[in-house]
């Protein structure tokens, strides 16, 4: 009897297996709906969770310095144990992961690990289900030898998302080309509290202006159509954070967030439905909660709004550990089974971390409070965009592409663009830019003026020294024969670290000095991280400071430079010898006295790897700047938030000051001078067809070839409830020659004009508009008025 049960099962296992190697999920000719049937309805329960599991990868992979990468033991009893469906972060490197450029992987190292992955998975369990690798690329791929552009907020100074979107296309072929398939980003967080710490991984404070970058990043990695997924050149992007995460209480990070339910949807929600318009594959929740419910658990906007409202087909991911957040820190739950149910009630749909579903969903499920029909839908989503990459055909990639490809020389040209196009002039008083490439002596001075990781931004990994240039290095390279004095004189944020007198000394000596101060989100292998990643602030008094200030947890509470880098500023200044400031941070920080005293300032928030050169670029007249502000510089802590988008009263002055910025949002000077004319409006349609046509001329009336950055801002002149004083609605960044002419055209259709009335329902109100074209927020140039003559209604 035993030789006859083991016969029937041996045979059974046969049929099985043959079963199997023919399933239907395997015959690419099906569609990605009929392959994902079949294939969910083969696995088991424990499978299928397993694919809602995202752990953390660097840890999948064994490597000591001078060895060879090889799995992990822990790598093998994830994939037997708990089926899981993905990795996150296996080629990330940095303090946090302690990852090195010894420890770590560079690229051809990267492609033959992700191979080994996925070859193991594949082999190893029972349907042979390919994994999603899930990778850090907000301004780059967080990884050993990538290319490291400027980070979002210097992305967003550009004002040019045709060049976003092919930085966006080279990120994803990097991550792509070392095995890799999806990517975090855009992020399409508002940044109108200054004082949080992630302000620098942000488009800025303007809604319009981030969902065009945001749709820029979305159509960069995922391509123009969905068959370019398969293409080993795209990757599935994920947008971060839903929602409103950017205007936490007291700018804590992922604290509460207090806002009303039309101000999120007008404002914080529209680049998010845009990005889903745009075919975005995944979304990622938030830390923060919305009028008391976390976004983890926020079943109104995960379900009802994203998945019934607008449409989204994708899935929803956690942020790490936010799940395990619903108990630990909202405190809304009293077990991580509750926990676990909730956030897969309300709509997420993965685990990133690896410890928020596993057994607790599981627990879930056996205890009633989770459906497996709802473990199906999630399970379903996953396996669509597995399917739309094309990775049960090949989940592989090439190890010498990989060597090839990453940073090559295109690619490090292409940072040093986006670099350029970034650099932002606040101040340039009797023309002392450009500097004349005949100068013999230069003093160059500063806490940011030679540190490579200062001018990189967060989210970033180790880089070798030849990979950086700094300001110093771009300084010197452009003036190779002249004298170049570096002292720099103090730290960011240490004060023990100072010189000031050696400083002084030089800019006595030079024709010129050039002062680069800011702040730093770079990470050390000193700092203490939560178990999020995120940074935590020392208070140790007997250990020298890092300069981080700014960075996933470093949130401030005042805007100053910090240390005695405005002391070193002002006695450079009062040395007489003409100075310029260059600033290398993450957040706008106070600039007054600056403002009053420097003769010039220049911006380039964090720029990346060829950050040095593309300063040097501008500061030499060899790229005319025209980066402008995303966000608005204040005057003061108090005047917070002063972004220029309020709705109506108009702001009253303060005792102190004015209510206005120092700098305002859309602001930046060019070597060029712009003159505006001829603006022409047509209206034509009817209903939700209406169309206005904008046109008008822009002209450079210098003898500098230039960008401008033209700026088309709305005003609703009467509503039901209340609107903007004005808002952008478009813009375009336009080369001219000097002495140039060229014509500029806007489309505004209705979703531009429109807003939530009293009843939350989306609409454009009868009644007029004003049209107002600008350099900036503050400086209008041209303006004019149209008439709606009847209310549009888009959304009930």
């Amino acid at each position: 009897m035993k030789k006859i049960c083991l016969c029937f099962l041996l045979i059974s296992s046969f049929l099985n297996a043959q079963d199997l190697k023919n399933a239907a999920y395997k015959n690419s000719e099906l569609s990605v709906d009929e392959r994902v049937e079949n294939l969910i309805s083969l696995m088991n329960l424990e499978e299928k969770i397993g694919q809602l599991t995202t752990p953390l990868g660097w840890k999948m992979y064994s490597k000591e310095a001078g060895s060879k990468a090889s799995l992990s033991e822990l790598y093998k009893e994830e994939i037997k144990n708990r089926h899981i469906g993905g990795l996150w972060g296996v080629l990330r490197a940095d303090p946090w992961t302690q990852k090195t450029l010894e420890t770590g992987l560079h690229p051809k190292e990267a492609a033959k690990i992700t191979n080994a992955i996925q070859k193991y998975a594949i082999e190893n369990s029972r349907l042979g289900i390919p994994l999603l690798l899930e990778e850090e690329a907000m301004h780059g791929h967080m990884a050993v030898g990538t290319t490291v552009f400027p980070t979002a907020i210097g992305q967003a100074s550009t004002w040019n998302p045709d060049l976003i979107k092919k930085m966006a296309e080279v990120i994803a072929e990097e991550i792509r080309t070392q095995g890799a398939n999806t990517a975090y980003g855009p992020i399409i967080d508002i940044a109108r509290e200054p004082r949080w710490s992630r302000v620098e991984e942000t488009f800025g404070e303007d809604s319009y202006l981030i969902a065009q970058m945001g749709k820029s990043i979305v159509k960069g990695f995922q391509g123009d159509k969905e068959s370019d997924l398969k293409t080993k050149k795209h990757v599935a992007a994920t947008l971060k954070h839903f929602a409103a995460y950017g205007v936490s209480e007291g700018g804590h990070n992922g604290a509460a967030v207090h806002i009303g339910e039309r101000d999120l949807f007008q404002n914080y929600m529209y680049p998010v439905k845009e990005a889903v318009d745009s075919g975005i594959l995944s979304v990622m929740t938030a830390y923060s909660s919305i009028d008391g419910v976390p976004s983890t658990a926020h079943k109104k906007l995960l379900t009802n709004t994203l998945r019934e409202k607008w449409g989204f087909d994708g899935f929803v991911i956690s942020d790490l550990a936010s799940i395990e957040g619903l108990l630990g820190d909202h405190h809304i739950v009293d077990t991580e089974e509750d926990a676990a149910a909730i956030a897969m009630n309300a709509g997420v749909d993965v685990d990133l971390g690896g410890n928020g579903f596993d057994d607790a969903l599981l627990d879930a499920v056996k205890a009633g409070k989770v459906s497996e029909e709802r473990i199906d839908e999630a399970v379903k989503r996953i396996l669509a965009v597995k399917f739309k990459l094309g990775l049960f055909e090949d989940p592989f990639t090439s190890e010498k592409e990989a060597e090839k490809l990453v940073r090559n020389t295109e690619h490090i040209e292409l940072a040093r663009e986006v670099a350029r196009q970034s650099v932002t002039m606040l101040k340039n008083e009797d023309n002392l830019l450009p500097l004349s490439k005949d100068l013999k002596r230069i003093a160059v001075i500063g806490s940011n003026a030679d540190m490579q990781y200062n001018q990189l931004g967060d989210y970033t990994g180790p880089q070798s020294e030849d990979n950086i240039v700094t300001a110093l290095e771009g300084i010197q390279n452009k003036l190779p024969n002249a004298t170049i004095d570096y002292v720099k004189g103090t730290a960011v944020r240490d004060t023990t670290q100072t010189d000031i007198p050696a400083a002084v000394e030089a800019a006595k000596n030079a024709e010129v000095a050039i002062v680069v101060l800011g702040g730093s989100s770079a990470r050390d292998f000193k700092t203490e991280y939560l178990e999020t990643g995120a940074a935590t602030v020392s208070s140790k008094e007997d250990e020298i400071l890092g300069d981080m200030e700014s960075g996933e947890g470093f949130d401030r509470s005042t805007l100053n430079l910090m240390g005695k880098q405005m002391e070193l500023l002002q006695a450079v200044v009062a040395t007489g010898t003409p100075t310029v400031l260059m600033l290398i941070k993450g957040r706008p920080l106070l600039l007054n006295w600056p403002s009053e005293n420097v003769p010039a300032i220049l911006d380039a928030w964090y720029p990346g790897q060829e950050g040095g050169n593309a300063i040097a670029d501008v500061l030499f007249g060899d790229f005319n700047p025209a980066g402008r502000l995303p966000v608005s510089v204040p005057k003061s802590l108090g005047q917070i938030p002063v972004y220029y988008n309020y709705w109506f009263p108009i702001r009253r002055d303060y005792v102190e000051h004015d209510s206005k910025p120092l700098f305002p949002f859309g602001y930046g000077l060019s070597y060029s001078e712009f003159e505006y004319s001829d603006l022409q409006l047509n209206t034509s349609g009817k209903g939700q067809n209406t169309k206005i046509d904008i046109s008008l001329k822009v002209s450079n009336i210098s003898k500098i070839d230039g960008d401008e950055v033209v700026q088309l801002y709305i005003r609703d002149m009467l509503s039901s409830v209340l609107s903007p004083v004005k808002q952008l609605r478009g813009f375009e960044r336009v080369s001219l020659k000097a002495g140039e002419t060229k014509s500029i055209q806007f489309e505004l259709l209705p979703k531009e004009l429109s807003l939530f009335d009293a009843e939350m329902i989306q609409k454009v109100e009868a009644g007029e508009f004003k049209v107002m074209i600008g350099s900036s927020s503050e400086d209008i140039k041209l303006e004019t008025t149209f008439e709606i003559p009847e209310t549009i209604t888009l959304n009930k």
